[in-house]
């Protein structure tokens, strides 16, 4: 029945992850209640594993299917995978929930920018000439990929949202590039936490199979309504990250 659950989860995880991110504010506090007294880098290694299938399949139909910028967004997958590996790394010797109150004042002003906003992501005009924007692509992957590989929570969401207001990308371009980010990310924590036994393959490969489920609705929902469509559910997923880092700090 705790398999069950979990898999249901990652079915809705995927779908949520591959539109805008944020399958973990799903998938972790999934397994931190269906698997108590588990291990907290077992935990994040066995979601890292199961979104990985899902973040796969995505990044493949997004890349199939929507235009992006190559240059910029292959920089920051590179230095995405390494600082993630590194921020893996760290997360076994640091407690990571210092970050809460940061990211959770990050987020409150992300939501009221893009809020306020409202034409912000709607019409794809990169801002940038190529070397600057491949250059800001490899700041962006060093930031974020460390932080998602440390801490996690609102990785998608950032990302997106730095697409979308530093490189001036539309909401489904910014959400493609994202997902090619977080396939490098969650491929570094994937190797690092299997190499210290840190993944719970019963677990983790059924959640696996369902996240993918998840992900292939996902992604052709927002190639099929566009960046409209991903904004709102942008607000929709960040409002709720806010409220869950809300509820663990207060």
């Amino acid at each position: 029945m705790t398999l069950t659950f979990l898999c249901a989860f990652s079915l809705l995880a995927g779908f949520v992850d591959s539109v805008v991110g944020g399958g973990g504010l799903i998938q972790i506090p999934a397994l931190l209640i269906l698997l108590p007294g588990m291990p907290v880098p077992t935990i994040l290694g066995t979601n890292k594993l199961a979104s990985l299938a899902g973040t796969s399949v995505a990044a493949y139909r997004y890349a199939a299917h929507v235009e992006m910028d190559w240059r910029v967004t292959i920089s920051a997958a590179a230095s995405a995978f390494i600082f993630s590996f590194l921020g893996s790394w760290a997360v076994t010797l640091l407690n990571p929930n210092f970050l809460r109150p940061a990211v959770f004042v990050l987020l409150v002003l992300v939501a009221i920018y893009v809020f306020v906003v409202k034409d912000l992501g709607l019409v794809h005009r990169p801002k940038h000439a190529p070397r600057k924007a491949a250059l800001l692509g490899v700041l962006t992957g060093v930031a974020l990929g460390f932080y998602d590989g440390f801490f996690g929570p609102g990785t998608g969401s950032f990302l997106i949202f730095l697409f979308v207001g530093l490189f001036g990308f539309d909401f489904l371009s910014a959400s493609a590039s994202a997902k090619l980010i977080n396939l490098a990310t969650n491929l570094a924590s994937v190797f690092y936490f299997g190499a210290t036994g840190h993944i719970l393959y019963r677990a983790a490969l059924p959640m696996a199979a369902c996240n993918v489920l998840g992900s292939l609705v996902g992604t052709r929902m927002a190639i099929l309504k566009g960046s409209r469509f991903v904004r709102v559910f942008f607000l929709i997923i960040v409002a709720a990250l806010i409220l869950r880092l809300a509820q663990q700090m207060f």
